[in-house]
């Protein structure tokens, strides 16, 4: 199993480790024997928390076609993208499924960095060197993941914080990042996240993440109830996302779903084709015959359930006795006080306020369609 550079301190610090996409990763810290994902939930939604996610893949692209060669496999525009600009964006299948969702940070004109799910990393790498060759493209792809490490500090007291060690982070605009120089390493710095919350990813080298930990977290006790932040696991980053209604590969992506369905359509450029330069992404053509013959047939919503129960992934959606959908994520939302769910539903019973059951397998869950995300953080005056 593998393990990323800051393992030691997980252990260290009380974490239960659990295999996550062949990673050993912290799901959740116990201090003391207290703790749990609802309270890192809270203190990453009223404070800051602090998230490895070296388990995520980072691939550096570039070279004479790089550019052509990610328009060719990323489903959002990347040609008009600004040096130090970053991008979500989807990579699709020939059917127009996922095969995973990605950020793309632009680097200077012929070099970008990539960062890809953990689960998706071997799958996106034969994929890329399969498109690579097909097309004849002049350009190297290295994965440098088990090199370097990233981290995510998320939470409105996080920017405060940063600014005690860079007064330059927080002018960052969201999506964009800058690099800073740690001694002989740099360090990549974005306003990114995956919590709902503001707040910066970090990526490092492997072997700068001790020092950088001590400058990053030299004045904080993860003991102390009132640190601006603390070290969090996986399972509140998933709560997390999904107050914020982030999709999630496995979830609400996937090689058998229409990208078109997962709420996502901001980053799916269907008019590429029709620009100065008439890129076009793998999975385009299957996307237009999905517009052409109405769309796609179920769309992904949020649901907000009655009473105590949870709705999990697979769970039947239903509108008396018939099937009209599937859950795809549930959990209680720690902030706002009840249970939620994202799900798949047929196209014309999506419009907020339709109620609709879910089907436990032991009972039928009241629920009601709402808007997504379910939470989102306020903004700062």
């Amino acid at each position: 199993m593998l393990k990323t550079p800051l393992h030691s301190y997980h252990v260290d610090h009380g974490a239960k480790m659990v295999d996550f996409a062949g990673w050993d990763m912290p799901l959740v810290y116990m201090r003391d024997g207290k703790g749990g994902i609802n309270e890192e939930h809270n203190q990453t939604r009223n404070a800051g928390g602090f998230f490895d996610v070296s388990h995520m893949g980072r691939l550096i692209v570039k070279g004479r076609h790089a550019l052509r060669f990610l328009e060719k496999v990323c489903s959002r525009k990347i040609r008009d993208m600004k040096s130090l600009q970053c991008r979500y964006s989807l990579v699709c299948n020939e059917q127009g499924g996922v095969h995973d969702d990605v950020i793309v940070y632009r680097q200077d004109e012929d070099s970008f960095l990539v960062v890809v799910n953990a689960s998706n990393r071997t799958k996106l790498n034969a994929h890329f060197a399969k498109v690579q060759q097909a097309h004849d493209l002049k350009l190297t792809i290295e994965d440098q993941t088990e090199k370097t490490a990233m981290v995510a500090i998320q939470g409105p007291r996080v920017m405060d914080f940063v600014s005690k060690v860079s007064k330059e982070i927080p002018g960052l605009k969201r999506y964009h990042f800058t690099v800073k120089n740690l001694l002989v390493a740099k360090l990549i710095v974005s306003r990114t996240g995956y919590t709902g919350e503001d707040g910066v990813e970090v990526i490092l080298p492997a072997g700068m993440v001790k020092m950088a930990m001590g400058l990053l977290l030299k004045d904080i006790d993860p003991k102390s109830p009132d640190a601006a932040v603390k070290p969090c696991g996986l399972g509140a980053r998933d709560t997390l996302r999904m107050e914020a209604g982030m999709p999630l590969y496995g979830h609400e992506l996937g090689e058998e779903i229409n990208a078109l369905s997962c709420g996502v359509d901001f980053a799916i450029s269907m008019d590429k084709d029709q620009t100065e330069h008439a890129d076009v992404f793998i999975g385009m053509d299957a996307l237009r015959k999905t517009l052409d013959s109405g769309g796609p047939a179920r769309k992904l919503v949020g649901m907000k359930l009655e009473g105590k129960r949870s709705a999990r992934q697979g769970m039947n959606i239903l509108k008396g006795d018939t099937s009209v959908g599937i859950v795809t994520s549930g959990c209680p939302s720690p902030t706002l006080g009840y249970p939620i769910a994202m799900g798949f539903l047929n196209s014309d019973m999506t419009s907020e306020g339709t109620v609709v059951q879910i089907d436990n397998g032991k009972e039928r869950l009241d629920a009601v369609v709402v808007k997504l995300p379910f939470y989102k953080a306020a903004k700062k005056a």
